[in-house]
């Protein structure tokens, strides 16, 4: 015969009970419930803290993307805002050609402009490369063509094209080079 839960759990219990059952006194069902509910609020507590930590996580990565994109324009800004003076040092130079001044002094003009544009991109750790005279170097140099030249030593540039640029040590446009064919190196 199946005997029902007692309606109140915290009522004694008859000791004769307690001691026949023993160990398994504790596997009581009105015991296990509890201890199953206490487990399901400690499981929504851990879910509601692991969603809130999933939810700061995301505002702060996004926050990042916000901040990094914010730091890129106010970069680009600040760029344009040193190459504007350049730009109207390049319309003056336009004016007084076109108003019939002087070439030399238009000559001059471009001259202190283009030291001026280098100024601003040295400000911002772009380095001109100009190998005359150099050791050709592949990783920073494109060779265009070669020339004969027995005055300098095999794989010397003796020309260039077009200067190359650097960006913090890094190579951001390769000069434009001819190469000797010239007498070889010592030790070759």
């Amino acid at each position: 015969m199946r005997k029902e839960p007692r309606d109140n759990p915290e009522a004694p219990l008859d000791p004769e009970l307690e001691s026949d059952l023993g160990p398994e006194y504790e596997m009581r069902g009105d015991r296990l419930m509890a201890d199953l509910e206490e487990a399901r609020e400690e499981a929504a507590r851990n879910l509601e803290a692991a969603q809130r930590v999933q939810a700061e996580f995301d505002n702060f990565r996004k926050r990042m993307a916000r901040d990094h994109a914010d730091a890129v324009k106010r970069a680009g800004e600040r760029i344009v805002s040193n190459l504007l003076p350049v730009v109207d040092n390049l319309e003056r130079a336009i004016d007084h050609v076109t108003a019939g001044g002087d070439q030399n002094d238009l000559l001059s003009g471009v001259e202190m402009v283009l030291g001026q544009l280098l100024d601003v991109l040295a400000k911002e750790g772009v380095e001109q490369v100009d190998p005359f005279g150099k050791r050709f170097d592949a990783l920073k140099h494109q060779a265009v063509g070669q020339r004969e030249d027995l005055e300098v030593p095999e794989g010397t540039v003796v020309e260039v094209y077009q200067k190359g640029y650097e960006m913090h040590g890094r190579t951001i446009r390769p000069a434009m080079v001819v190469v000797s064919t010239g007498v070889p190196t010592p030790g070759d």
